[in-house]
């Protein structure tokens, strides 16, 4: 039987199965609405607030600060779109990143063709924001910085806490979307200056379909639904019982076993890129080299195409992604890898491998043992 191994956990990751059990009851025992005041409504409402608590502890925020929601585009999009509409008396300009996820960017688009302005920085070839241009950009008009606290294709960690300093002492609300970090490295929401955090849950073990966004308190923000009085009136319609215990359980484990998971990944990580780096020549390591999350590769190899690469470890049993996409037959350069300047085109290959609580040393010995030969062959193989 041919092996199957996954290792694109910054795109989906299976739900736990503590998370899964914790979740269960809510589909048939514990079905009410919790926002009816009788005994099935009374029944489920602790529950909610326990997972709060969950959520709370692990990014160090008050209870009362999180907000539930159906994702981190959801997060996103009340975050961007919600500080732009609270504060437009005091100013229209809103500074991100050129590297930043579409659920972000696409609201700051949105925004601009609202007649916001919108500043997005670049970064080096490692994938870093300069944080001298940062604050070169910020104006007496600059309501909002929004910025990832790790790219979801390289690994790359921004300086957060020094991005929220800056932010703070410029009087501007500061975005992060975390959810590529939590549950992954420590986040400290209070420590790092952080008014408004995204969270999604099936990056982190949790199923689909749920979020959270941490709103610090005094924060201005006008809701992106309206309706009921869910959520403390910040996001009306009625909760995702079963998702949010299960976002909650999930945020408990990782509070448990996250450091010491981290460095277990961390030496799969290395083991993978040490073995690729000595079998295969002409191929690079993309992101920081230190500030990374311990999880996350992202691999350039020349004169191989992308789609190829990952057809052909599909057929061997390995899942992983690309940093390209192919649209109407043309393949083309990540927007995160374009910004690092990482080369375009059919010549270079790019490939994110990013590694998980199910992943062990047989599954990177699989991928050494079937990427060489791939990329070998691709490059051998008469271009068209």
């Amino acid at each position: 039987m041919r092996q199957q191994v996954y290792m694109d956990n910054n795109a989906t990751t299976a739900v736990h199965p503590e998370v899964l059990e914790a979740m269960l009851p809510f589909f048939r025992a514990l079905f009410g609405n919790p926002s009816s005041v009788h005994w099935a409504g009374r029944a489920v409402k602790s529950v909610l607030e326990e997972a709060r608590d969950r959520v709370a502890t692990l990014v160090n925020c008050d209870p009362a600060e999180v907000v539930f929601t159906s994702c981190a585009t959801e997060s996103n999009n009340t975050a961007i779109k919600g500080v732009a509409a609270a504060r437009r008396s005091r100013g229209n300009h809103i500074i991100t990143t050129t590297v930043e996820h579409p659920a972000v960017t696409t609201p700051c688009l949105y925004l601009e063709h609202q007649g916001c302005r919108v500043t997005c920085l670049d970064v080096d070839s490692q994938g870093m924001l300069d944080l001298d241009a940062l604050e070169a950009a910020i104006t007496d008009q600059t309501i909002l910085i929004s910025a990832m606290y790790a790219n979801n294709e390289t690994g790359t960690i921004f300086p957060v806490g020094e991005i929220g300093e800056i932010a703070a002492r410029h009087g501007v609300y500061f975005h992060c979307d975390a959810v590529q970090a939590v549950g992954k490295i420590p986040v400290d929401f209070k420590g790092e200056n952080i008014s408004l955090l995204s969270i999604s849950g099936h990056k982190l073990y949790a199923p689909k379909g749920v979020g959270a966004l941490i709103i610090r308190k005094g924060t201005k923000l006008y809701p992106l639904l309206h309706g009921g009085p869910q959520e403390r009136n910040r996001r009306s319609g009625t909760e995702n019982t079963a998702g949010i215990v299960g976002l909650g359980k999930a945020c408990e484990i990782a509070a448990q076993t996250m450091r010491t998971e981290a460095e277990r990944v961390r030496q799969l990580r290395d083991r993978l890129e040490e073995g690729i780096l000595a079998r295969v020549p002409d191929m690079r390591i993309n992101g920081h080299p230190v500030s990374r999350l311990p999880n996350t590769s992202n691999l350039s190899f020349l004169n191989v195409e992308s789609d190829s690469l990952l057809f052909n470890l599909d057929l061997a049993g390995i899942a992983a992604s690309s940093g390209s996409a192919c649209s109407s037959g043309a393949l083309k350069t990540s927007h995160v890898l374009k910004a690092m300047g990482v080369a375009a085109g059919t010549s270079v290959g790019n490939i994110r491998f990013s590694l998980g609580l199910d992943n062990r040393e047989e599954d990177v010995d699989h991928v050494l043992e079937v990427l060489p030969g791939i990329v070998r062959r691709l490059r051998e193989s008469p271009k068209v």
